[in-house]
């Protein structure tokens, strides 16, 4: 019997992730295209403490407009060479054409945790628990997100250029007056290539699709082209 790759066995875990997650079929689905664009810069401040911080602005409506800014940052504590734990914040602003920029603002706590290296590769879990206020309401919205991440190197001793393969689930855990909906809130699956820049710096390529229940029955698919730049010193 011919043996699977790990990146097929990677994508079959995301799938089967998925089928675990509560999507009924959805009456109307409306679809995008989209480009997302991260930055980021992490790195220890003292001992085991550390951070990061991003920015991302995300193109949407055929990547013609900006569709999302998101301006992210967490100081976190390493527990164990494996186990991170982080306290942060983000501020969203949804642009609104003819109108008043929604603006989203969110606490969060994240636990990283590197779970080994199945199939020469490198298996993480990123577990986060978000807090969430938004300018068009007054409730607070909790959501919660689990990312499964697998990333192989092309070449036997090689970190030049990875395989790489990731899926994250949201489950809102309440319903706002702002429109969060208690349940299933989107599924975030990609596939592409880790390459090696300079030194701990990498750049993220590929395609990510994003699929979210806008909830009465429409469902929402992005096709998204990311580009994500990570600088570790």
């Amino acid at each position: 019997m011919r043996r699977a790759s790990p990146i097929r066995l990677a994508s079959r875990f995301a799938m089967a992730f998925a089928s675990f997650l509560p999507v009924a079929a959805a009456a109307e689905t409306r679809e995008d295209e989209q480009v997302w664009v991260n930055l980021t810069a992490m790195g220890p401040i003292s001992g085991d403490v550390v951070y990061f911080a991003e920015l991302q602005p995300r193109m949407g409506d055929g990547a013609s407009r900006l569709d999302q800014l998101l301006l992210r940052g967490a100081v976190g504590l390493k527990l164990s060479p494996s186990v991170t734990l982080y306290q942060g914040y983000a501020h969203v602003v949804v642009p609104v054409d003819g109108g008043r920029d929604v603006n989203e603002e969110r606490s969060f706590q994240q636990l990283n945790w590197f779970m080994g290296r199945p199939l020469g590769g490198e298996l993480t879990s990123r577990t986060r628990l978000e807090q969430r206020w938004r300018s068009d309401g007054g409730d607070t919205g909790w959501r919660l997100r689990e990312m499964l991440r697998y990333e192989k190197p092309l070449q036997s001793g090689s970190n030049a250029v990875n395989a790489l393969v990731y899926a994250e689930g949201f489950l809102a855990l309440n319903d706002t007056d702002w429109g969060a909906r208690g349940g299933f809130d989107q599924l975030r699956s990609f596939v592409g290539v880790e390459l090696g820049v300079k030194e701990a710096t990498t750049v993220e390529l590929g395609y990510l699709n994003q699929v979210i229940d806008q909830s009465r029955g429409r469902t929402r698919v992005n096709h998204v082209a990311s580009v994500s730049l990570f600088f570790r010193h």
